[in-house]
């Protein structure tokens, strides 16, 4: 039974027929009558039957309904798990994403030593052992959202600041928000967690990383598999992003940039350069609906 003075550890992961990948995940978590936790998954996948198979004692299914996309599916879940306990804290996880041994029974020691973060990424290693996320800075004159290793030249540190953080690992402690902490709905793919840790920075939150947490992650097994569809989505979201934070000189720069490197992209790699073109696109359909 679930006192009110312990702190449950809710992990949140998006479906995408990869029942898979989640059911490792799953197997990567396990059971400590010392850690209270439930594990969330949201199914944008409405005729993936097979995560109904899916067998945890602690296992929460909430129904998309339909393909609602990254960051609305998460809401729906930090939604549920905010009327259910409001004090807890959210693990945001990717589905191809798993967990370390011994790596939950330092969570909440972690955020009682270091209560006044509010948003904290973990160090993300691939499944050959190579850093994939350890950091993430922004300069807006430059219109730069840069991936960089903010954690090695600082490892005696328990945790560093950053910009922003990768929600294939993102934690959130639920106590530092008045309100349940949402992404923008606008972002269907990619950027949503650059948006939401900008969001919230800007409203005072702390942000940082730590390499005292760490998950195991086989990037894009998912996306890739159509990989139009990726870069149109992540294209449409990177130009709504830097609309949203950086100044016009260095959007039409980037903007102009973009479409030059997509058109030389059209003879080598035409799925690639296609779907950022049709990124491109939608981006434009949207602003000339806004004028």
């Amino acid at each position: 039974m679930i006192t009110n003075n312990e702190t449950v550890v809710y992990f949140l992961t998006v479906n995408y027929y990869s029942t898979d990948l989640i059911a490792r995940l799953i197997s990567s978590i396990p059971t400590n009558p010392h850690i209270p936790h439930q594990i969330v998954v949201v199914n944008n996948s409405t005729e993936d039957q097979t995560l109904q198979q899916l067998q945890a004692s602690c296992l929460q299914i909430l129904e998309a309904k339909t393909n609602l996309g990254f960051g609305r599916a998460c809401n729906l879940g930090l939604n549920w798990i905010y009327q259910q306990n409001p004090q807890a804290l959210v693990w945001i996880i990717n589905p191809d994403a798993y967990l370390p041994e011994n790596t939950l029974e330092k969570v909440p020691t972690f955020f009682a030593t270091y209560p006044k973060l509010s948003l904290l990424g973990t160090l993300i290693y691939t499944t050959a052992g190579d850093i994939w996320f350890a950091g993430g800075q922004f300069i807006p004159k430059w219109g730069a959202i840069i991936s960089t290793d903010l954690l090695s030249s600082h490892p005696e540190k328990a945790y560093v600041s950053s910009d922003w953080v990768s929600a294939c690992s993102l934690l959130i402690n639920l106590r530092n928000f008045s309100d349940c902490p949402q992404f923008d709905p606008a972002y269907f793919l990619y950027y949503e967690d650059f948006d939401f840790c900008q969001r919230y920075a800007n409203q005072g939150h702390q942000i940082a990383i730590t390499n005292q947490l760490t998950v195991i992650h086989q990037p894009s097994s998912i996306t890739n598999r159509n990989l139009r569809r990726k870069f149109q989505h992540s294209t449409y979201s990177y130009l709504r992003t830097l609309e949203k934070y950086t100044n016009k000189t260095t959007f039409l720069l980037r903007f102009s940039r973009l479409i030059l490197h997509s058109l030389i992209l059209l003879l080598p790699k035409p799925q690639t350069a296609l779907g950022k073109l049709t990124g491109v696109s939608q981006y434009l359909q949207r602003v000339i609906q806004n004028c």
